[in-house]
């Protein structure tokens, strides 16, 4: 690993440049830069919004490179917002996909298709016992929806606790169980959602070890539904590690106490793993695994189609029955081409080392990022497992004053060295670090060196 130089100067750049690569970029002859920014500008919807102070056109990309239209290439250290698992344009997720395609672009699932219960089966053998019956989206949001209308309609109950922090979607629905008021429109929601303290021990409100604060925090469910519910619930929802809200989690007994506590009070417990599921925590293929606990579902989205439009539920065969009362159809829910990106992306994980990958490199890359908190001090917290990490940034350790403005120019700085990281937490202060799993050791030490060059420069301004 590189040694931080605290001789280098304010402007020098990184020593480092991006590890070499045997691919080389098409040319590109599309619309200009500035004519996609009139483009959007005049024909997409206002809400539509870039993340750099001069938007970013990328036009191609390779396992964990993008290039933009100079053939530039880029370190991604974002995955397409967690969604990237095995790599941009993986050649075996890619083969499959054009091979379906070709074939059967679409079916519905009122016929028979292979694909469909087969990616069903893959996902049991990767649940524990009697987690076995899935059901094929489109969305995080939506499987999230879906989840919470099969808990109350197999409880029979209607409140649902969620975390504070949490995201869950942007659906109507979903909105009422995400807990950031910035991703939250005043329309529609679902009054029967309640919100609890957040585990996480950098910013509780709780005193004492994160053990002591784990605990506390799970106490406050059954106060809630002492004091704001008929006294059942129907399900609690958590991210095993919140993506949006900065890769925070609590103490490993958390979740234990949590998921107890809402079986006590009638509850089903829904593990949202659209982000840290397929691997990305390391040690585990899922998000959940990592605190000892069992859902009674599984949400996912994002890495289960490597950029392909899927999600799924996945559930008890008990609970589901609760939703053939009624008859529910999903039009693009196991879609050919989908399914085929699904299967094809498990078949990654396994064959590559994927998870093992996420568990080596991540370990390399956090204990990097604790030993720059040792030089750096706008970094609060260094937190998160495996490739699903986040780094807090802090104008004051004591005070945790979010260093908002600075987190804006560690981006733009790494942008300018090579590399594209992500932001979030409830004041964006958060840098979000969550590449496609394929990175590699070369790769972290790039990143390691940018960050540090960038943090020197946010500090200076």
């Amino acid at each position: 690993m590189t040694a931080i130089a605290p001789e280098r100067t304010l402007d020098a750049p990184p020593r480092h440049q991006l590890p070499p690569t045997d691919h080389v970029p098409r040319p590109y002859t599309g619309p200009s830069r500035d004519e996609i920014l009139a483009m959007r500008k005049q024909f997409a919807n206002p809400a539509v919004f870039t993340l750099y102070r001069e938007p970013l056109l990328i036009v191609e990309g390779h396992m964990q490179y993008l290039y933009d239209e100079t053939g530039r290439r880029y370190l991604d250290l974002f995955a397409g917002i967690v969604t990237v698992s095995v790599g941009h344009c993986h050649p075996t997720v890619v083969k499959r996909v054009q091979e379906q395609v070709a074939t059967l672009q679409h079916a519905t699932t009122i016929y028979l298709h292979p694909s469909f219960p087969l990616l069903a089966k893959k996902l049991a053998a990767k649940m524990p016992p009697g987690l076995d019956v899935t059901y094929f989206v489109n969305s995080g949001s939506e499987a999230n929806d879906l989840a919470i209308t099969m808990a109350r309609l197999h409880t029979g109950h209607r409140d649902v606790i969620a975390l504070r922090n949490a995201y869950h979607g942007g659906s109507p629905s979903a909105q009422g169980l995400t807990s950031h008021h910035t991703w939250k429109f005043p329309a529609g929601g679902d009054g029967h959602v309640h919100h609890v303290v957040n585990p996480d021990p950098y910013r509780s409100p709780f005193s004492g070890t994160p053990e002591e604060i784990a605990t506390k925090s799970a106490r406050e469910i059954r106060e809630i539904v002492r004091y704001s519910t008929p006294g059942k619930i129907a399900a609690f929802i958590a991210e095993p590690i919140q993506g949006v809200g900065g890769a925070t989690h609590g103490a490993p007994n958390y979740l234990r106490e949590a998921y107890a506590i809402t079986r006590e009070h009638g509850g089903l417990c829904i593990a949202d793993e659209v982000q840290t599921g397929f691997g990305r925590t390391g040690e585990h293929f899922w998000g959940f695994q990592n605190f000892g606990v069992v859902p009674d579902f599984v949400t996912m989205a994002k890495g289960i189609g490597n950029g392909a439009p899927l999600a799924a539920v996945t559930t008890r065969s008990d609970i589901a029955q609760a939703l053939t009362q009624r008859i529910h159809f999903n039009t693009y829910g196991g879609n050919p081409v989908s399914m085929a990106a699904g299967l094809a992306v498990l078949d990654v994980i396994e064959q590559e080392g994927i998870q093992e990958n996420a568990r080596v490199v991540g370990g390399r890359l956090k204990a990097g990022l604790q030993r720059l908190q040792q030089s750096h001090a706008l970094i609060g917290d260094v937190r998160g497992m495996g490739l699903m990490l986040g780094v807090e940034l802090v104008r004051d350790r004591a005070t945790k004053e979010p260093a908002q403005q600075q987190t804006l120019d560690v981006l733009e700085a790494m942008r300018e060295s090579g590399a594209l990281i992500g932001k979030g937490g409830l004041d964006g202060n958060v840098l979000r670090i969550k590449p496609p799993m394929c990175i590699t050791a070369a790769d972290v030490d790039f990143a390691l060196d940018a960050l540090d060059h960038a943090l020197t420069l946010a500090a200076r301004a």
